[in-house]
């Protein structure tokens, strides 16, 4: 038997001891009982605490009475930035009418030649101005992570105040976790050379946010 044999063998008897549910019970139970720790006040107006740190993190956002009005104001930012008309959206965004406002979007996942991405997210969290977003068949994580220009629609009662309450959320209406989960905060950014922080080393290099719902 060779090394790495005998290492996964260890492995497989320490996973296989024992009770799966009852591990599982144990651990849920340690989560439900354990205490945060201390958190910044981020106050009660949660969408502007949140527009407020996604905005000094390079973001730009902008803001929309419902999902269906959602297209024009796409439309309008990418016009501003001659950015054209074409992009691709995740599959769970495809039902809006952007033919309406004159934008041609595919309900996909994204690939090299797409410039445009516009995704939803699973929640936003006040505190650091970040999006959470799960992966799947209906969100395919490319379409935030390869175009170079980021828009996420982001439904204000999807505002958590912190990270804590964003998992609190995921574990509460989710159970499991996705095959990925990222948390996107502002513009992919690198200051690796010189100091001199660049956007787009990573991934997009402008990220757009539309606040979706009426204010609070």
């Amino acid at each position: 038997m060779s090394s790495r044999d005998d290492i996964r063998q260890r492995v497989r008897a320490g996973v296989g001891n024992g009770d799966v549910a009852a591990r599982r019970a144990a651990a849920e139970a340690f989560l439900a009982a354990r205490e945060c720790g201390p958190q910044p006040s981020v106050g009660t107006d949660l969408s502007g605490r949140f527009r407020s740190k996604a905005e000094s993190l390079a973001s730009s956002v902008d803001r929309v009475a419902s999902l269906a009005g959602a297209p024009a104001v796409v439309a309008r930012y990418l016009a501003a930035l001659g950015l054209g008309q074409a992009a691709v959206a995740t599959p769970e965004l495809a039902g809006l009418d952007w033919a309406a406002a004159g934008l041609s979007v595919a309900g996909r996942a994204a690939v090299d030649g797409d410039t445009v991405g516009i995704s939803g997210c699973f929640c936003a969290i006040a505190e650091t101005g970040t999006l959470l977003l799960l992966s799947g068949p209906d969100s395919p994580a490319t379409v935030s992570l390869l175009p170079e220009t980021h828009i996420a629609l982001v439904a204000v009662d999807r505002i958590v105040a912190s990270m804590e309450d964003a998992f609190a959320l995921l574990r509460a209406e989710r159970g499991g976790l996705p095959r990925a989960v990222n948390f996107i905060s502002g513009p992919s950014r690198t200051g690796d050379i010189e100091q001199t922080i660049v956007l787009g080393a990573h991934g997009p290099c402008r990220v757009h946010l539309i606040l979706v719902g009426e204010e609070k």
